[in-house]
């Protein structure tokens, strides 16, 4: 499979052995990537995460917390804001070439809040039954995008209602500010800076 449909399994129905086919390639193994996953998640100061797989499945010391959750998802769309591009997927069809020959299957968004709320265009559903029904959702409106954390929704409806509710919280306190005053600012000294 080439990494653009890899991409497509991972990010569209979270398909686990997409992402570890995706580590092995990207690091030489699961363990080797995992270490760069927990050496990033330092860098961008998620302070309670530690990552012991590449998938998100259950396993002993593998945690994390919303807030680490929305730090990682900031970085990945304005790093990478070409993640849309396989995020936002709806449907669509894959080849899979095999020493059998050739199979179509289909692929279907774990993301309801794609097709249900204004603006959505991301990112990412979790569940184990560990860690329940979980969502990274991420919508812009009007030039402001925010993101919505969910963890151990009880059941998946909940999960994207509750993500919907913190999305039109934020929207319905959030204003973009223009600044009007189109004048240079005096050339200041700053001390101690």
């Amino acid at each position: 499979m080439s990494v653009s449909e890899l991409l497509k399994c991972i990010t569209v129905v979270s398909g686990n052995d997409a992402a570890v086919a995706m580590a092995e390639y990207l690091s030489g193994s699961e363990a080797d990537f995992v270490a760069e996953m927990n050496l990033r998640a330092r860098e961008l100061g998620m302070a309670d995460t530690n990552f012991v797989n590449c998938t998100g499945l259950p396993a002993q010391g593998h945690l994390t917390s919303a807030h680490d959750i929305a730090l990682m998802s900031r970085e990945l769309i304005t790093k990478y804001p070409e993640v849309f591009d396989y995020t936002k997927i709806w449907m669509e069809n894959i080849t899979h070439m095999t020493a059998r020959g050739s199979s179509e299957f289909g692929l279907t968004n774990t993301n309801k809040l794609l097709r249900s709320y204004d603006g959505c265009d991301g990112l990412k559903t979790g569940s184990t039954s560990k860690a329940l029904f979980c969502i990274s959702a991420t919508a812009e409106r009007n030039g402001i995008r925010l993101i919505s954390v969910i963890m151990a929704g009880p059941d998946s409806k909940t999960r994207f209602r509750n993500a919907a509710e913190l999305l039109n919280y934020g929207f319905g306190s959030c204003r973009l500010y223009v600044d009007e005053n189109r004048d240079a600012l005096p050339e200041t000294k700053v001390r101690g800076g």
